[in-house]
């Protein structure tokens, strides 16, 4: 028997995804969304969210309207936030007022209806910068970015004795280094989530996702995940902008294998009370990703703009362990990233884009974000 699954932030990308999934596999739907102008446009109505989903406007914000949501709701995913390092470092009331109070007002709801798991969103970068290894074998689960003494400083953090730092896979245990309002937020949802949910009877499951990717990403909103910001510039005609060299390391995770691990989150008796990291396993340089988009794109001679220039908030490095959620859940990765950037590309072909990436760099830039 399926059950009421309420969905806050359901009209976004990933709440989508998961929607069709979650019908499909026989529960009901009901999203929140405040469908904000700068992920939805002037839409009433989430453009991919399925028919058979109820559908409610509102803030989470709003205790009324989350009361109202909430109404005979077995199960809750909670992905409603604000999303993205750089715009967060300017917009801090906002992002803050969103993500934590918002999680706060969904909660104080909760108390009073308690339902019977509570899955939240939270993020890779809570972590920071991942986990290194120095040339001793030693692990370092504290490094900091410094500022670059120099045009010829390194990228890469250094230990103690100067020498680099090789990022390996980051597990779930590594202390959070919380380098951006974004990660400060995420980190608050995490914790509310964690500690609220058991007090009033609830189980509480904590996800940290690496950068998702996939068709139905907003292509207008130069904050969302950097592969929808590139294959606008590239649909515009206009280079992919890369802050750094082009070298900083990313995990890239399908959005289909995302809502598969939220499914496992609601279902599996085994992840109540856990923290899991949710990506592919498999990282990949910011240049290589940008230019293998741009061949898929059919702009193989579009290469990547370099800026040489740090963005405030953002980390090097951080590449994903996960062999907790592939042990405790049977997690597994289906897609195949070649594949699937054919199909983003196929997709980004027939959508009406406006790219603003260079008014956003422009902003973060005015704001003495980037250096």
């Amino acid at each position: 028997m399926g059950e009421r699954i309420l969905i806050t932030g359901g009209g976004g990308f990933i709440g989508c995804h998961l929607t069709r999934r979650l019908l499909r596999a026989g529960h009901q739907v009901r999203v929140l969304d405040s469908m904000i102008e700068q992920v939805h446009g002037e839409r009433s109505r989430p453009e991919l969210l399925e028919k058979e989903a109820e559908f409610v406007r509102g803030d989470v914000r709003d205790g009324e309207a989350v009361r109202r949501a909430l109404q005979n709701v077995d199960s809750v995913v909670h992905l409603a936030a604000e999303v993205g390092v750089g715009q967060s470092m300017y917009a801090v009331e906002r992002y803050v007022s969103v993500n934590d109070l918002g999680t706060a007002v969904l909660f104080q709801q909760l108390i009073e209806r308690p339902v019977r798991r509570v899955v939240v969103a939270s993020s890779m970068s809570i972590y920071g910068e991942g986990l290194y290894q120095d040339e001793d074998g030693g692990l370092h689960e504290d490094v900091r970015r410094m500022p670059r003494r120099g045009p010829d400083a390194p990228w890469d953090p250094l230990d103690a004795q100067g020498r680099p730092l090789r990022p390996v896979p980051t597990p779930e245990t590594k202390r959070p280094a919380l380098a951006s309002v974004y990660a400060i937020t995420k980190h608050a949802q995490e914790c509310l989530t964690l500690t609220v949910a058991p007090a009033y009877g609830m189980e509480g499951v904590a996800l940290r996702l690496w950068n998702a990717y996939g068709p139905g990403q907003a292509l207008s909103n130069p904050y969302t995940g950097v592969l929808a910001i590139f294959a606008s510039r590239l649909h515009h005609g206009q280079p992919p902008m890369i802050f750094e060299d082009g070298l900083q390391r990313r995990d890239f995770v399908h959005v289909e294998d995302v809502a598969r691990a939220f499914h496992l989150a609601l279902e599996r008796p085994e992840a109540a009370g856990q923290v899991f990291n949710v990506a592919s396993g498999h990282d990949r340089t910011v240049a290589e990703v940008a230019q293998a988009l741009a061949v898929a794109m059919g702009r193989p001679g579009l290469e990547p703009e370099i800026a040489g220039k740090t963005r405030s908030g953002d980390i090097r490095h951080n590449i994903a362990d996960i062999g907790k959620i592939q042990r405790e859940l049977d997690f597994t990765v289906r897609r195949d990233f070649v594949a699937d950037l054919a199909e983003l590309a196929e997709w980004v072909a027939q959508q009406q884009a406006e790219d603003k990436v260079q008014q956003a760099r422009s902003e973060l830039e005015r704001r003495g974000l980037v250096a």
